[in-house]
């Protein structure tokens, strides 16, 4: 398969010659602190956020235009200079001749080992980069050895340059930050310490040093070092062959000190004589600390080879141990390919959706559905800390319904908006729910309904349309009443009040506003006028679904009255004549958000559970039914599709006329996955995708169709070339999502023919040029574009466990019910899966000799631990688990689930 060879089963592989493939990027990074990626020839960035860099940012344009990047050189007698990472003039130069060097890069979670060899210089270097566990230091590993018959006299030198400043200094007083400088030499390294920092939080005294410190690998100090730029490239001079590399140029000795300068990490040390076939070992260290004197003990617990390699191995076990859901199936290649999939979510956790070089805006962190959407991922893979999550989460949202859009670093840190930004996306407050229903599913627990969290509180108020003037930061960022204490309302409260002001504010078509944009960032030019039909469907299914919990909540609990908001009774209004009113509707919501602009009364008030569950399945059937009727395109009889959109001039979006078909993808995800589809319209939808998005090549699924038009009056997204990110590529997270819909309503064979494109695509590394994983999309040729951070790894791995896998959790029971297609069996028949549900380790394996269809009524036997267990009398699924069995088993073992299928 293309040009990647795995090398284990835990994902690890191997690519030859990675430097001939344009835009190729790795994650190294600890569970907390630095976070690096890298290149084939070792370019890319490291830093700890926004504001301290120990290299110089870099975007995907600086991968091939910058020339300060990590580097290990060779000044060998008689034979020239050479780069051991193939970052040289000379190197530049070979690799379009017949004469270029052998590489071959090796990688797995969060470390890369690249080996390079030269027979012009008699040399071979294995160079193994990683990033501590705990994120302290970046290290680089360099093996040299002499792969001839003759001894070779040479001078190393080992480079990290320091850019030591907030990314905002890229162009924002680039010069003047490095007249902050102040550089000094110790016996192992370079240390930079700027005296302040220039950056949008003002002129404020730094306390961070940035640091490079080396070693031989038995614990040598460096004999000299080059701690200025100009030191080391020298006048005229070039990072591709620095004066100090093909020079006999003097360094600086330990304890010197420079000022006001561009710094860099570049060791030199003493000259040696390799023999034949011997192995000399250097190790580099780059890092930052506010404790200045930490860093001599801190680089001196890596300072010789053996300890570098135990915490080489520490990273391999720990990030392995991390990525705990292994697939298998028929195709390996594929289940490794999983595993990055799997691993991803992880990454997004690390580096949010910044701080990649694709990934170039925001300033770190995460957003508001990346809060709730990488949950789902940690509730497969790490549940223990998901529970506290969820309700902190919750505190993000504002009592119009709307919610934080600035995350802080902390867990359940939101940060108040002081720029006069209104900015709304309106499909923010459908994600809590989707999180919170999949973990009551998963452990059973009704009760986190019941826990009470404030209310966000900034100057933004009734959803966007206007400012709290009597707010200020004095108030604080928690909802208060009228008697000055915070107020606090349950889950359950907050779900409500995000869903019903959501029905109620809607546009002239009686669909949802689009406000600043949805799930599409990019349809943000329609604030006006703007609706989405798309998340109008998906609210509809998230207020089902709400009264089906508070449903079971009282057939568990028995509770059958809740408390909530005397402000909110006003939302619970019904009726048919109310529903189709678009001005009552505005009306309502405009009273609510008017009685709590500033204050809430602190008043609550009892409603009983029947009551808000008819309540809110009226709102649902009704908003349904609108939409079934309002929207649907009725192509031919075989092809139809919905409507998702009216523009800031009322128009809607999509349809055919004059032969021109206007399609988009999300219209049609959320109207299959809420229930408002029929499966005569999932039918007619999957063909008309089929021959109007579907492109195999680029990966499956485009988001829309080309409306040859920049639509000044929906989005941004029609600027964008056809084909590229929202308009009209194979956006991965849309995709997954289109599958994750067709699989719940029994739709199998389609959803797989969506997931599959995607991971096959992936697969073909001669057209999507990635490493292992999903990208956020594919462009128009197929090329894999934005890797490793994106939403849709998390809805994969959702839809691979739940739905393909088929194991899931309904109210705490453990469920399985697969959908496999023939060829997701291996030649025996058999598929697995291993995971870990309700704390315990299950390894569940699927025996199908026959490859047939996987229906319960066709299962033979089901073991656990080899015990029969017998199926459920009339159960929805072919194979049901009680938690209270699943609490008695052993934690530590691992227990083994078998399934025979037979016809």
């Amino acid at each position: 398969m293309g040009k990647i060879e795995f090398l284990d089963q835990q994902g690890s592989f191997r690519v030859y010659q990675p430097e001939d493939y344009s835009g190729l990027y790795f994650p190294l990074a600890g569970d907390g602190g630095l976070k690096s990626c890298i290149t084939p020839t070792l370019g890319g960035d490291s830093k700890r956020d926004q504001n301290h860099f120990l290299m110089e940012p870099v975007s995907i344009e600086n991968l091939h235009n910058n020339k300060n990047t990590r580097n290990f050189w060779c000044r060998i007698k008689n034979r020239g200079y050479w780069s051991a990472c193939g970052s040289s003039a000379e190197a530049e130069f070979l690799r379009f001749t017949g004469e270029q060097e052998k590489s071959v890069l090796e990688a797995g979670f969060m470390w890369q080992k690249l080996t390079r060899t030269s027979a012009v210089h008699g040399l071979k270097a294995e160079i193994t980069s990683f990033v501590t566990v705990d994120g302290a230091m970046e290290v680089m590993m360099t093996e040299l050895t002499n792969i001839t018959e003759e001894p070779l006299e040479m001078t190393p030198i080992a480079v990290m340059p320091v850019y030591g400043r907030s990314a905002d200094n890229i162009r924002d007083h680039r010069h003047v930050t490095s007249l902050l400088h102040r550089i000094c030499t110790t016996d192992y390294g370079v240390e930079v310490t700027p005296a302040m920092s220039f950056d949008e939080r003002g002129h404020q005294k730094n306390h961070t040093t940035y640091f490079v410190y080396g070693s031989t690998g038995e614990g040598e100090a460096p004999a000299a070092f080059y701690p200025t730029v100009g030191e080391f490239v020298g006048e005229g001079g070039s990072y591709l062959i620095p004066e100090a590399v093909r020079t006999e140029k003097p360094g600086a000795v330990a304890g010197s000190k420079a000022e006001g300068k561009e710094a860099v990490g570049a060791l030199k040390f003493a000259e040696i004589l390799l023999k034949p076939h011997e192995t000399v070992c250097y190790l580099t260290l780059g890092g930052m600390t506010d404790e200045r004197s930490q860093i001599e003990p801190l680089t001196a617990s890596l300072r010789q080879r053996s300890q570098v390699k135990e915490a080489y191995d520490e990273v391999k076990r720990y990030w392995t141990k991390k990525v705990n859901i292994t697939f298998k199936t028929g195709n390996p290649d594929a289940d490794n390919y999983l595993k990055w999939i799997t691993f991803q979510p992880i990454l997004r956790r690390i580096y949010g959706c910044s701080f990649l070089p694709y990934h170039d805006y925001g300033k770190g962190g995460r957003g508001w559905r990346d809060l709730w959407q990488d949950c789902l991922a940690l509730l497969l893979m790490d549940p223990s800390a998901v529970r506290q999550m969820i309700i902190d989460n919750y505190g993000g949202v504002r009592v119009d319904g709307t919610n934080a859009t600035i995350i802080g670093n902390a867990q359940g840190e939101f940060i108040a908006d002081r720029n006069h930004i209104t900015r709304v996306w309106m499909d923010h407050a459908f994600w809590p729910f989707v999180t919170t229903k999949f973990y009551i599913d998963q452990t059973g627990d009704l009760e986190i309904l019941f826990e009470k969290v404030p209310y966000f509180k900034d100057l933004q108020s009734k959803r966007g349309t206007g400012h709290d003037t009597g707010w200020d930061e004095t108030y604080g960022k928690c909802q208060r009443t009228e008697g000055g204490v915070v107020y606090f309302g349950s889950v359950l409260e907050h779900l409500l009040l995000q869903n019903l002001c959501a029905f109620y504010d809607v546009g002239a078509h009686n669909e949802m506003r689009l406000h600043g944009a949805d799930w599409n960032d990019a349809l943000d030019m329609a604030w006006e006028n703007g609706e989405s039909v798309a998340f109008t469907s998906a609210y509809a299914g998230n207020l089902k679904e709400i009264a089906h919990c508070i449903r079971l909540l009282e057939q568990e609990t028995g509770c059958k009255r809740f408390e909530i908001a005397e402000e909110m009774g006003m939302l619970f209004a019904g009726g048919r004549e109310l529903y189709e009113n678009v001005e009552k509707k505005r009306g309502i919501l405009d009273a609510y958000l008017e009685k709590c602009a500033h204050n809430l009364s602190g008043q609550t008030m009892i409603v009983k559970a029947e009551q808000i569950c008819s309540n809110l399945e009226e709102k649902a059937d009704w908003l349904m039914e609108h939409i079934r009727m309002q929207e649907w395109i009725a192509e031919d009889e075989a092809r139809g599709w919905f409507n998702g959109y009216y523009d800031d001039h009322k128009n809607p979006v999509e349809g055919c006329k004059d032969g021109k078909v206007r399609m988009m993808l999300t219209s049609q995800v959320f109207a299959i996955m809420s229930g408002t589809a029929t499966p005569d319209q999932i039918r007619k939808i999957c063909q008309s995708a089929d021959k109007y998005l579907y492109d195999e090549k680029a990966g499956g699924y485009r988001l829309n169709t080309d409306f040859g038009e920049e639509k000044m009056d929906l989005g941004r997204m029609f600027g964008f070339a056809y084909g590229e990110k929202e308009n009209g590529a194979v956006f991965s997270h849309m995709a997954v999502m289109y599958a994750n819909a067709l699989y719940q309503r029994g739709f199998a064979r389609e959803g797989n023919k969506a997931l599959q494109a995607l991971l096959n695509a992936a697969m073909n590394f001669d057209n999507s040029r990635m490493y292992p994983g999903l990208p956020e999309y594919y462009d128009l040729s197929g090329r894999g574009m934005y890797a490793y951070l994106t939403g849709a790894a998390s809805w994969y791995l959702l839809t691979m466990v739940t739905e393909v896998f088929g194991v899931k959790g309904v109210m705490g029971d453990l469920v399985i019910a697969p959908a496999f297609m023939p060829e997701q069996f291996d030649a025996q028949g058999n598929a697995e899966v291993k995971l870990i549900f309700a704390g315990k380790k299950f390894d569940i394996r699927f025996s199908n000799p026959e490859k047939c269809e996987c229906k319960k009524e066709w299962i033979k036997s089901v073991l656990c631990d080899e015990k029969q267990l017998e199926p459920e009398a009339g159960a929805a699924y072919a194979v049901r688990i009680k938690k209270e069995w699943i609490k008695q088993l052993d934690a530590e073992k691992e227990h083994v689930i078998k399934i025979l299928f037979g016809r």
